[in-house]
């Protein structure tokens, strides 16, 4: 019998924590917290958008770059958000998802041995994206808000500049954040900027969450910054824009020779995704700002951010503000648990609530701060049984 060993690439590869925490949430039927997708239906129009192209027959293979409506109303949303004129011919490349998109940059770009800067906590699927193409990660933290300090989470720019070296190749910046809930602000922007021009360093925008801002903040893709538009590729998910994540259909805004490189290693990954999603998606983009989709999206998400939020306080987890993304960290320093994994398994086992733990989002988990993530992207009434059960919890303690 051959022995099988799984490649050195993928040896150091674990069970994800969200596989971990959903199979105990499913075991205790606690209420899930914790993997980030929506517990509710997407627009209506735009599944009878998805079923009237199944109907169309739009059901062979969309070409590899996508469908030219999808990669058309992905450019006119570009510009009616004043941010660029795009050519959708070249600089618009249909994923499947923004995973697919993050592991194709990847691929594309890195050389063995190319360093990759990646601010912690992270989200996940960076560090195996970049241990897959051979790349080494770079870490640069950052800090979460203090009472005597920054009010928002924040890096020191002078440990950024040291991140840099002759090996450099991409820089990861995901805004707004996932698990943070911070949105980078133009000054932060502008210091990242300026580090990539002067060392030839490419970014990847993960800007998924770029409809889901609340408090007046106002999302900026760096590639708008100047000189940043021929070293960026802006990655996006129309399911999380949508609510519909497991369509699958998102998508990267580059220059053309970056787009290149990209599409050259989409090609074979996946070559393309689900054709009448891409057309829904397309009628999706066309009208949602008429429709005024975006606004009553993030009216809906700042409700429950607040119910959320106000639950934490109540049951004494501390909440920290939310900027953007629907995930909220809550403070649990002040409870009996050593670890966050201990805390998030006895919440789910013993309590009935399933969040995740913050430490698997940093590589060095040395002085790390005791936080735990929650996600707000559910029904009213599923935060409110979570808010019943964290209640009793307190009432306990």
């Amino acid at each position: 019998m051959a022995t099988i060993h799984a490649a050195e690439r993928v040896r150091s590869f674990g069970t994800s924590i969200f596989a971990e925490v959903s199979a105990l949430a499913i075991q205790h039927a606690a209420v899930n917290l914790g993997q980030g997708f929506p517990d509710f239906a997407g627009p209506e129009w735009l599944k009878v958008a998805a079923i009237e192209a199944i109907n169309a027959d739009l059901n062979q293979y969309a070409p590899y770059l996508g469908l030219p409506r999808l990669r058309e109303a992905i450019a006119a949303t570009w510009q009616a958000n004043g941010w660029r004129a795009l050519d959708p011919a070249h600089e618009v490349t249909i994923t499947s998802g923004a995973t697919e998109a993050l592991f194709a940059a990847t691929q594309a770009l890195i050389n063995p041995g190319d360093e990759v800067i990646i601010f912690e906590p992270f989200y996940d699927a960076y560090v195996p994206d970049v241990v897959m193409a051979g790349g080494v990660p770079r870490y640069v933290r950052m800090r979460p808000p203090h009472p005597a300090g920054p009010q928002t989470w924040h890096f020191d720019p002078a440990e950024l500049a040291a991140a840099f070296s002759p090996r450099t190749r991409l820089l990861f910046l995901n805004s707004p954040h996932n698990p943070t809930g911070k949105v980078f602000t133009p000054a932060e922007l502008a210091q990242i900027a300026a580090l990539c021009i002067e060392h030839d360093v490419l970014v990847i925008a993960d800007e998924v969450y770029d409809q889901i801002i609340f408090d007046g903040r106002t999302h900026i893709p760096i590639a708008t910054l100047p000189g940043m538009w021929e070293r960026t590729l802006t990655i996006n998910s129309t399911g999380k824009t949508f609510s519909l994540t497991g369509w699958k259909i998102g998508y990267v805004v580059a220059a053309p020779d970056l787009s290149a490189a990209l599409r050259s290693a989409h090609q074979w990954i996946t070559f393309a995704s689900a054709t009448p999603l891409q057309a829904a998606v397309a009628v999706g983009l066309e009208h949602a700002a008429e429709r005024g989709y975006y606004e009553q999206l993030r009216v809906e998400y700042l409700e429950r951010r607040e119910v959320l939020r106000q639950v934490l306080h109540d049951v004494g987890l501390p909440p920290l503000p939310v900027e953007g993304s629907y995930f909220m960290l809550a403070d649990i320093s002040q409870t009996d648990c050593a670890t966050d994994r201990d805390f998030c398994r006895w919440l789910t086992s013993e309590v009935g609530v399933a969040a995740i733990p913050l430490s698997p989002f940093y590589a060095n988990h040395d002085d790390l701060p005791l936080l735990v993530r929650f996600c707000f992207a559910k029904k009213l009434e599923t935060l409110r049984a979570a808010a019943g059960r964290l209640e009793i919890m307190n009432h306990q303690r």
